[in-house]
């Protein structure tokens, strides 16, 4: 898993969201409330929340005004998560069981610890 966890507050606006897929290689981003974990973002649900004219010269003010949204209007709420002590085989299940490109890892208070994507699977295999 990534263990370096960048997250959101559910209050973020997507400027930021956007701001820092732009600036990452990775593709999912977790919301939190305080430091527990309430969502998911990926970086298809900004795309799909966001007009293709933003940053052209065909740009208005209403394109823009789509920045201004906050997180938890586009997160996936309650996403499926692992717990620390999950192994392998728990995340390849929930991996076949669901249609889900990341797993968040969670420590017992329910604050993210780490990322797990289908990669590292392939990875560590």
């Amino acid at each position: 898993m990534s263990k370096a966890v960048v997250t959101v507050e559910m209050d973020s606006s997507l400027k930021v969201v956007k701001e820092i897929f732009d600036n990452v290689s990775f593709h999912h981003l977790p919301v939190v409330n305080g430091e527990k974990l309430v969502g998911v973002i990926s970086d298809r649900d900004l795309h799909k929340a966001l007009n293709p004219n933003i940053g052209t010269v065909t740009e208005t003010l209403r394109d823009t005004a789509v920045l201004n949204k906050k997180a938890h209007q586009i997160m996936t709420r309650e996403p499926v998560t692992l717990p620390l002590d999950a192994d392998i085989a728990d995340a390849i299940d929930i991996f076949n069981e669901q249609t889900i490109s990341c797993i968040p890892v969670v420590n017992d208070k329910f604050k993210p610890v780490g990322i797990l994507s289908w990669r590292d699977i392939l990875r560590n295999l």
